[in-house]
């Protein structure tokens, strides 16, 4: 790739769609905190349960399946707000339901109409959800691949800063308000929801100002290949796939099945007597109907998109997804236990909350902001290496500071490094994904990317609290240190393989980033 000019870096920020993306970053952080760390704050001074605080924690859901619906986005025009532009539209409707389904849960007191509250936050959580599958699809299309990373530097400042004001900027206006652990005011966390529902009309009236990105053609045939209807019919298909296989395993698990094949029962009595054998049936017909041919055409809309990237990279899409899946895995698994391991060591709230939140926040942005200019000057590959590595490599400052105690200066150095590196990595690897996707499918292949990106580390940070009981913090944050490593392996192959391809191309066609 041409490397261009500091000037040339720089000027990735002074665009307007860098101010457009801050914006819609700011639109985006306010809904996503409002439905979970401060509705379960205001649902705990309500004196709700913690076991319903925590069904209500479902609601994230919405978050990590917002590829299934993501073709929709891709493939059908809304009618009447589509005279805006497909990408328009479904960020106007979207911040019009989140402001809205703000407003109706400040008039839902949980102590009477409970269910309505959660109704409403469910609304706003795939609203919100939505929103940002239209933001990332807007910023894939209207700038090219080097300027991906300053974009997301943008939408990540608004976002972290609307993220603050969502959860410690509400708190302290409900405080303000009247409503305490002490003394519960319905009325103070109404006017807070209220005024975080205005704080949408900016993101609003940004969606309504700025330019539609130009479609090809191509694009828009891509686009009216499937009917509305077989749309919503292959996003329910996929709903139904998603639920009976994982259901299926389970009831076959608890069915009593080896007695079947001791000899201890027979068929006939597992069919009339354990009511798991017939469950497990019923999901395993059900799962059957959704792979038969007749199920994988109304599969059709959302698998186009897959279909596209498995055909475009070939056995190399099996390498790009792995690269994907373990990218942030360093950082992620640690960042479970992070805070929990601020407290073991002895650091005061107070220093938990300035170091790490406020001063971690600013490194963040900075590390960004950063990125953003050296994917510029030096391109992708160069920054998405040094940022994998910068990630799992800060991790071994957490191990250090596992035998120095409650040292506030190794803190804030540790903190100082391991933010700027996760937000440099961020930066990298937004416009990396970026890169890879088809203009055809924006929405439905970014969110099906970034999804990818945090399955396997969630999953395994769920497991970090048993690794440190049975390791200890020190060998705990070398091991997630050596996460990073096949990443960065991978990442090396993909950068060779990329300069081979660049040097058998004509001296005057550059070659293509993937």
């Amino acid at each position: 790739m041409h490397r261009k000019s500091w000037r040339d870096a720089v000027a990735a920020y002074s665009s307007p769609s860098t101010l457009v993306l801050l914006v819609l970053g700011f639109a985006a952080g306010l809904p996503y905190m409002l439905v979970f760390s401060t509705l379960s704050v205001w649902l705990r001074e309500a004196g709700v349960a913690r076991e319903t605080i925590g069904f209500a924690s479902l609601i994230g859901l919405a978050y990590a399946f917002k590829w299934v619906w993501s073709p929709l986005l891709d493939q059908w025009r809304l009618p009447l707000l589509g005279k805006l532009g497909r990408r328009r539209s479904w960020l106007v409707l979207s911040q019009i339901l989140i402001a809205v389904g703000l407003a109706g849960m400040a008039l839902c007191d949980p102590h009477t109409h409970l269910t309505w509250l959660i109704a409403l936050a469910v609304l706003v959580a795939f609203a919100s959800a939505t929103q940002d599958i239209a933001v990332d699809a807007y910023r894939l299309e209207i700038v090219d691949d080097t300027r991906q990373a300053a974009l997301a530097a943008s939408y990540m400042a608004g976002y972290r800063v609307a993220a603050l004001l969502a959860t410690a900027g509400a708190l302290y206006v409900a405080e303000g308000l009247g409503s305490t652990t002490l003394l519960y005011q319905h009325a103070a966390w109404a006017g807070t929801y209220l005024l975080f529902a205005l704080l949408m009309l900016p993101g609003l009236l940004t969606s309504l100002w700025m330019k539609e990105p130009a479609v090809s053609m191509k694009t828009q045939l891509a686009a009216a290949k499937y009917g509305f209807s077989h749309q919503i019919a292959s996003v329910l298909v996929l709903i139904v796939l998603l639920v009976s296989v994982p259901a299926m395993f389970t009831q076959l698990y608890n069915t009593d099945f080896p007695s079947l094949v001791t000899g201890e029962a027979t068929l006939l009595d597992l069919l009339l007597e354990d009511r798991a054998f017939l469950r497990a049936i019923l999901y395993t017909i059900l799962t059957a109907l959704c792979l038969s041919s007749m199920g994988r055409r109304g599969l059709a809309p959302v698998l186009t998109p897959v279909n596209d990237f498995i055909l475009r990279y070939r056995w190399q899409a099996f390498l790009l997804l792995g690269l994907i899946a373990t990218y942030r895995m360093s950082d992620t698994v640690m960042g479970v236990m992070a805070n929990v391991f601020y407290i073991d060591q002895g650091f005061t709230k107070d220093q938990i909350a300035s170091v790490s939140k406020l001063f971690g926040l600013i490194m963040t942005l900075v590390g960004a902001g950063a990125g953003g200019l050296l994917i510029v000057r030096f391109g992708i590959m160069p920054i998405l290496f040094i940022g994998g590595a910068a990630s799992a490599a800060t991790n071994l400052l957490f191990m250090a500071l596992a035998g120095m105690g409650a040292n506030l200066q190794m803190l804030i150095f540790t903190i100082s490094a391991d933010n700027f590196s996760s937000g440099l990595a961020t930066a990298a690897f937004v416009a990396y994904l970026s890169s890879l996707t088809n203009l055809k499918f924006s929405a439905t292949q970014y969110a099906l990317l970034s999804s990818i990106m945090l399955l396997l580390p969630r999953l395994i940070g769920g497991y970090s609290g048993v690794l440190v009981e049975k390791f200890g913090y020190a060998d705990f944050f070398l091991i997630t240190a050596l996460m990073g490593v096949p990443t960065l392996l991978l990442i090396l192959l993909q950068w060779h393989r990329q300069g081979n391809r660049a040097s058998a191309l004509p001296a005057d066609e550059p070659p293509k980033q993937e």
